[in-house]
């Protein structure tokens, strides 16, 4: 569906950190470091994500509505990465739970330090 999706970030590292939690906890790998360290990014093999430094020099800003959804294996992986987000600098946006609008979907909502929201989905086969 989609190539690629980059969100800014003022703090490498920190990003890096959250990432590597999130992500990790839904098993993906590390991130790797990107232009010199100016950004963290990661790959599934058939789509990319990535926390960077805006080129234009401006501060990070995260979009107002935008959410990025990352897909989980188990309704046990979405809390795991809403834990492990939490723990690495991440603010909750809304407890892993059952989402009745979607029959059979579980998620949980994050913001990371900048503020980009992102989501924790898994859909059960109904």
């Amino acid at each position: 569906m989609f190539t690629h999706i980059m969100i800014g970030t003022d703090d490498v590292q920190a990003a890096k950190g959250f990432y590597d939690a999130v992500l990790g906890a839904l098993g993906y790998g590390e991130g790797t470091l990107l232009n010199e360290g100016r950004g963290v990014g990661y790959s599934n093999g058939t789509g990319f994500f990535a926390a960077v430094i805006p080129r234009d020099g401006n501060a990070a800003s995260f979009a107002n509505g935008g959410t990025i959804g990352f897909a989980a294996a188990t309704p046990e992986a979405v809390t795991a990465a809403h834990s492990a987000g939490l723990a690495n600098g991440g603010t909750c946006e809304g407890e892993p739970g059952p989402r009745e609008m979607f029959p059979g979907a579980y998620g949980a909502y994050l913001r990371d330090a900048t503020g980009n929201k992102i989501c924790l989905w898994h859909t059960a086969q109904v």
